[in-house]
């Protein structure tokens, strides 16, 4: 990681960090009507999303949308290989700290392997409108979703970056593991990060 990618992330953690409860709130509650455009995130039964921390994007009001749909909802849980599990939760069931503190659903939760969700939403630090995330640095996401590299985009799972407007950079330079965003859902906007895929002529 360059110098300069340290600093940018430094710079947006500082900015995410100091906006207060009442505008997180304000964000969040945009960012569920802008989902909303994505016709997967209606209909489709397994959306996974994240445990907001370090001034996130909150989910609560996207997972109780979810839950009127009777879709399902699932969070990350960290394994010993450095991907991401993702497991069954609902408002009130159990959630642990894993070794960064960040809760996440107890070991005995139902799981959903990653090529089986439909949609995941996906919390980052800053994004480009190619679709190129800024995550924290530890891999996490890229290593558990390595395969759509290598698929014609967009695939499933969908992947949709949730993050605030400010967190816009004019370009990232994409890494050779990292895993581009189908697309990315800001309280101002969706951006459509990937030409849709083409209809099949008879």
């Amino acid at each position: 990681m360059t110098d300069d990618r340290a600093s940018v992330r430094r710079r947006l953690r500082e900015q995410r960090a100091a906006l207060s409860a009442r505008e997180r709130v304000q964000a969040a509650a945009g960012i569920v009507g802008v989902l909303e455009q994505i016709p997967e995130f209606l209909v489709d039964p397994r959306i996974a999303g994240y445990w907001a921390v370090g001034g996130e994007v909150p989910l609560n009001v996207v997972q109780m949308r979810l839950k009127s749909r009777e879709q399902q909802y699932f969070l990350p849980r960290l394994d010993d290989a450095g991907t991401l599990q993702f497991c069954a939760w609902q408002t009130g069931a159990e959630l642990v700290p894993n070794r960064f503190g960040i809760p996440e659903p107890a070991a005995d939760a139902a799981r959903c392997a990653a090529r089986e969700l439909d949609v995941v939403l996906v919390p980052l630090l800053g994004f480009d409108r190619n679709g190129n995330r800024l995550g924290m640095g530890a891999g996490y996401y890229d290593r558990t979703f390595a395969w759509l590299r290598d698929q014609p985009r967009p695939a499933q799972p969908l992947l949709v970056g949730i993050g605030y407007h400010f967190q816009e950079l004019p370009e990232l330079a994409a890494q050779p593991w990292d895993v581009p965003l189908d697309y990315i859902a800001t309280e101002r906007e969706l951006i459509a990060c990937v030409e849709p895929a083409a209809p099949l002529a008879f």
